[in-house]
C-alpha cells in the first residue's frame, strides 16, 4: 500500500489520522487474513511477506531477518524511536467461527497479535506519510518480532540482529479483552511479570502399591513436590516479590496399583520482582532436593530463564499518555495493574527506556473474553486505534 495526499496537513497529527482513517478498511482486511492464516512462533514466514508486502515501496527501508522477522528504517537526523510487534500464533484451536477465523488446525491468533501486526503496518503507512510532509524530526524503527509465544522469546533473536542499535526509546501495544474498544491502559514502572518454565522429573525404584516400604514412593514425592514447593518458597523468596508456582503438567505411572519408576511435573514460575527473579532457579534447586531427600528419588530439574518483567519508564509512559489523550481524548486513558503474564518486551526494555500499552479490544457491552483461548474475539475498530497511538507514539517521543 501506498498513498499521497492531496494536501499537506498542518501537523503531523492530521496526516496519520487522515492516513489511518483512509486505510482502516484495509488494515481490517489485513487482520482478517493475518487471523485466518495464522503462524506459530519461528514459523511466521506467510506473516513476513504480508509486512514487508504492505511496506515496500512506501519510503521505509525494509530488511527481513534470517531466523525470521522484519525490520524497518525511516527518516533521517537526530533521534531514533523504536515501535514493535510480535507476529506468532498460539497452538491452539480456533473456535470462533468468523469467516476469518482460522484454517490451520490447531493454531490460531488467540493472543492478539494479528492486531498488533495490522496495528504498526498501519502506523508505518502513516509515519512515512508524516516523512513525505517533512514533518518527521528524527527516525523511526518497526520491529516485527517472531516468536514472543516461546521462552526466552524472539526479541533477543531481533535485539541480537541489530534490531535496537542506536534506539533511544521504544514503544508497543498488548490486546487487552478487559479493556473496551477506544481504551489504552496505561502504569508507570512493572506492567507484566518474569515468567520461567520449570520442570522436575523424578526417578527411583518402583514397585507394587501392597509394598510401598521396599520401594522409593516416587509418586508421593512427587506429591510433595508439587504442593510443598510453591509453599517454602512464599517464605524463602520476599513475599513482595508475588512468586507464584502453578503447575500445568504432570505425569506418572499408567496402572493404580503400580508405583512407577519415573515421574515428571511442569509449570511455571512467574514473579512480579526483577530481583527475587535473579535468585528464583538457585533457590528452586535447592529446595526441591530438600523436599526429596526423604524418600530415596533423584530429581532431574530444567529450568528455563524465560522473560523479565516489563517495566515502563515514566518519561516513556508520559509520552504513550499523550498520544492516547491525542487520539481518544484524556477518557481514553485509563490506569491498569501489574500481571504475572510473561512479555518479551521485557528484553527490550532491559537494553532501553520504553513502555508498553494496554489496547482495548472488547465491544463496549460486549462479553469479556480471554487471552490464549480460542474464542477471543476483539473489536476491529482496536487496529485503527493503535495504528494512531503507535505512529503519535513516535512523533511525540522525538519531539519531547
Amino acid at each position: 500500500m501506498s498513498a499521497q495526499l492531496q494536501h499537506h496537513p498542518r501537523d503531523a497529527s492530521s496526516v496519520i489520522t487522515e492516513l489511518v482513517d483512509k486505510y482502516a478498511d484495509e488494515l481490517s482486511e489485513l487482520r482478517r487474513d493475518l487471523h485466518a492464516h495464522p503462524e506459530l512462533s519461528w514459523a511466521e514466514t506467510r506473516t513476513c511477506d504480508q509486512v514487508v508486502g504492505h511496506l515496500d515501496g512506501t519510503g521505509w527501508v525494509v530488511r527481513r531477518l534470517d531466523g525470521g522477522g522484519v525490520i524497518a528504517d525511516l527518516g533521517t537526523g537526530e533521534g531514533l524511536v523504536a515501535l514493535r510487534a510480535d507476529l506468532d500464533a498460539l497452538p491452539v484451536d480456533d473456535l470462533t467461527q468468523d469467516p476469518w477465523a482460522s484454517t490451520v488446525p490447531g493454531v490460531a491468533h488467540a493472543c492478539g497479535h494479528d492486531v498488533h501486526t495490522a496495528a504498526l503496518v498501519g502506523a508505518g503507512l502513516a509515519l512515512a506519510e508524516v516523512e513525505r510532509a517533512g514533518l518527521l524530526s528524527g527516525r523511526v524503527r518497526l520491529l516485527f518480532q517472531p516468536a514472543e509465544e516461546v521462552m526466552p522469546g524472539g526479541a533477543l533473536h531481533v535485539m541480537g540482529a541489530g534490531g535496537l542499535d542506536d534506539v533511544d526509546h521504544i514503544y508497543g501495544l498488548h490486546c487487552d479483552p478487559t479493556l473496551d474498544v477506544g481504551q489504552v491502559g496505561l502504569r508507570v514502572g512493572p506492567l507484566t511479570g518474569a515468567a520461567d518454565a520449570l520442570s522436575v522429573r523424578l526417578s527411583g525404584s518402583g514397585g507394587h502399591t501392597s509394598r510401598p516400604h521396599l520401594t522409593e514412593d516416587l509418586t508421593f514425592a512427587l506429591g510433595k513436590v508439587i504442593t510443598e514447593l510453591p509453599a517454602i518458597l512464599s517464605r524463602r523468596l520476599d513475599p513482595r516479590a508475588g512468586v507464584s508456582v502453578v503447575w500445568g503438567r504432570v505425569r506418572a505411572g499408567s496402572a493404580h496399583n503400580v508405583i512407577p519408576g519415573t515421574g515428571e511435573v511442569a509449570g511455571t514460575v512467574r514473579m512480579l520482582d526483577a530481583v527475587a527473579w535473579a535468585d528464583a532457579e538457585r533457590t528452586i534447586r535447592s529446595l526441591v532436593g530438600h523436599i526429596i531427600a526423604p524418600y530415596g528419588v533423584t530429581a532431574e530439574i530444567t529450568y528455563q530463564r524465560g522473560v523479565p518483567p516489563v517495566v515502563n519508564g515514566p518519561q516513556q509512559t508520559k509520552v504513550l499518555a499523550t498520544a492516547v489523550e491525542s487520539v481518544l481524548g484524556v477518557p481514553g486513558h485509563v490506569p491498569t495493574t501489574q500481571s504475572l503474564g510473561g512479555e518479551d518486551f521485557g528484553w527490550y526494555l532491559d537494553r532501553v527506556p520504553g513502555a508498553m500499552g494496554r489496547l482495548g479490544t472488547r465491544t463496549p457491552g460486549g462479553p469479556t473474553f480471554d487471552l490464549h483461548q480460542g474464542n477471543l474475539r476483539i473489536d476491529e475498530r482496536a487496529t485503527a486505534i493503535g495504528a494512531r497511538v503507535l505512529a503519535e507514539a513516535a512523533v511525540v517521543s522525538l519531539t519531547a
